[in-house]
């Protein structure tokens, strides 16, 4: 936790913000909220919320940042003996058993997802995402075994991120059928697991795997 009270203070206000917006596009769906109306939620002004937020888009995905640096991380630090393919395996289970807000298999979850599904706007961010984290994957993993970014690279972070994504996917699609977020996380984790085997055998005979 940040020590320095006006960094305190600042994060504690971009939370506030990207709170109050969120509950209004849950309720009332992505586009058709303003800005002006998340100031009036969130009792601020409108340049506050533009200081904290550049786009309306980044209050959705507020945690994007956080949860793209705990992914190149995992590759960046993790043990000489641990592959990267690997390393992405273990991280998942990690993140699942601390309970990281961004692999969370709820009701709010759901709703999150489908307060995407149901805008063009938040789908075609979360795409470019994607797109733009399978790039930042590439260059980190050949910058961590010391390779020049090639397609194997590329291919390699696209197979992991597909795996992810689908899991995701999947866990959520477990949850909505049966409610249960252990089911979820279970089902979330042994499509990690299943999708690692192929990303390993895939990429057999290079550094990744």
């Amino acid at each position: 936790m940040p020590s320095d009270l006006r960094t305190r203070k600042r994060l504690a206000m971009r939370q506030a913000i990207s709170n109050a917006a969120t509950r209004l596009f849950f309720a009332r769906g992505f586009d058709h909220v303003t800005i002006d109306e998340i100031a009036k939620e969130a009792d601020v002004g409108r340049m506050t919320v533009f200081n904290h937020f550049p786009r309306k888009e980044d209050m959705f995905f507020d945690r994007d940042d956080e949860a793209r640096d705990n992914l190149l991380n995992a590759l960046r630090q993790r043990a000489p003996e641990i592959s990267p393919v690997e390393a992405f395996r273990l991280l998942a289970h990690r993140l699942i058993a601390d309970k990281a807000p961004y692999v969370e298999f709820s009701a709010r979850s759901a709703e999150f997802m489908n307060t995407i599904v149901a805008s063009e706007a938040l789908k075609a961010r979360a795409r470019q995402t994607r797109d733009e984290l399978t790039g930042q994957t590439a260059a980190a993993l050949a910058e961590t075994t010391g390779q020049a970014e090639d397609a194997n690279a590329r291919l390699t972070a696209s197979l992991l991120l597909a795996t992810w994504s689908t899991a995701y996917a999947e866990a959520l699609r477990t949850l909505q059928h049966t409610g249960d977020t252990k089911a979820a996380n279970a089902s979330f984790l042994a499509l990690i697991d299943q999708g690692t085997l192929g990303v390993k055998a895939a990429m057999a005979g290079t550094p990744y795997a």
